[in-house]
Order: structure tokens, then sequence, then C-alpha cells
């Protein structure tokens, strides 16, 4: 599972990239995603939105629904 996350952050970074920012991928745990948000997304009175209702549900809808992340900074 850990594969297709890393493949679905891929697609994700994209969108990311596009708006100055970025998600690298930390580590797992179980369904637990840790990622460390990059660029424009430090910072960002947005950021928490783009993890949950951008990075989560992405991930939830292409990988596996129990899927939940975290950012670690």
């Amino acid at each position: 599972m850990e594969e297709k996350v890393k493949e679905a952050l891929e697609v994700i970074r994209k969108s990311l990239q596009a708006h100055e920012g970025d998600v690298e991928f930390v580590s797992m745990d179980g369904s637990n995603v840790k990622v460390r948000l990059q660029g424009h997304c430090v910072g960002c009175a947005y950021a928490q939105m783009t993890l949950k209702a951008g990075i989560e549900r992405y991930l939830k809808q292409s990988v596996d629904e129990s899927i939940t992340v975290e950012n670690v900074g």
C-alpha cells in the first residue's frame, strides 16, 4: 500500500507545484500517512484544507478509504 500512496502523491505534487507548494512522503504506519508540506504550503492559511480536503481525500479515493494524513512539518 505504501507504494500506491507514493504514486498517488506524485499525481498530487503536480497540482501543488503549480501553486509553488509541494508535498513530501515521510512515512507510513498502518493507514496513517505522514507527509511534509513544502514551499508556499508552509504557513499558508489553507494548508490544513489542502491536507484534509485535497491530499487525504485523494488518497482515500485512489488507494484506501481508511487512510489518514498528518503533516509533520
